[in-house]
């Protein structure tokens, strides 16, 4: 089974400024585009760094890092965004980038771990084309429960498992996946259920052996 891809998902329309791009400037852009960061890219369209809300407001406050630690400037030794005048100053550096090739799933992965909303996307060689979001992620959890139901079943029952279509009554409510039927022996639940959960859009699996009105086992999917 195959998640939905990064390039499948974001916005290809994504406004970037270079090094010397002054501080009113980006300052309007921010404003004008009602975003809160923008990239900033070298000659070739490469990602540099990314200039926030945050680090033009630390021309407001003087940039100390006592005031706001978690903005403090990594890209260089002490700071100096207060002083800054253009976005190579301003910018944090380097710029967290997702290949267009990766699922979702690496997307969520790598936001969760940094903390971030979003993430540049880059092709192969390493050029900006696009952005994802948190709420860009958030849409495979918006599938109709039709085309979840289709592909558990043709994907993680016939295709990964090897079961016959017919060998489980496969429903779904809301993400929320119930199968029901009798599993081969050399197929666990666990096993089931994990592929079930890899399918975008499941919200929990439950398997319910046949005869059992209850449920055997009921999961949230992780990220």
């Amino acid at each position: 089974m195959k998640h939905q891809k990064v390039s499948d998902l974001m916005s290809d329309a994504v406004v970037r400024v270079q090094r010397g791009t002054p501080f009113k400037e980006i300052a309007h852009l921010l404003q004008e585009y009602d975003i809160t960061a923008v990239p900033v890219v070298d000659a070739e369209d490469r990602p540099v760094g990314v200039v926030s809300e945050a680090d033009l407001l630390q021309k407001m406050w003087g940039g100390d890092p006592d005031l706001s630690p978690e903005h403090e400037d990594r890209s260089r030794p002490g700071g100096g965004k207060a002083s800054a005048t253009d976005a190579a100053g301003l910018m944090t550096s380097p710029a967290l980038c997702a290949r267009e090739s990766w699922s979702v799933v690496d997307a969520a992965r790598v936001m969760a771990r940094h903390g971030i909303k979003r993430l540049l996307v880059v092709d192969e060689g390493g050029r900006l084309i696009g952005v994802v979001s948190r709420s860009d992620l958030l849409r495979v959890f918006l599938r109709a429960d039709r085309a979840i139901r289709t592909e558990i079943v043709e994907e993680a029952l016939v295709g990964s498992l090897g079961l016959a279509p017919s060998s489980m009554q496969v429903d779904v409510v809301h993400g929320h996946a119930v199968l029901s039927g009798r599993l081969p022996d050399d197929v666990s639940v666990t096993v089931l259920e994990e592929h079930c959960r890899r399918v975008d859009g499941v919200v929990a699996v439950e398997f319910r052996p046949a005869g059992d009105t209850g449920a055997e086992s009921s999961a949230p999917v992780g990220p």
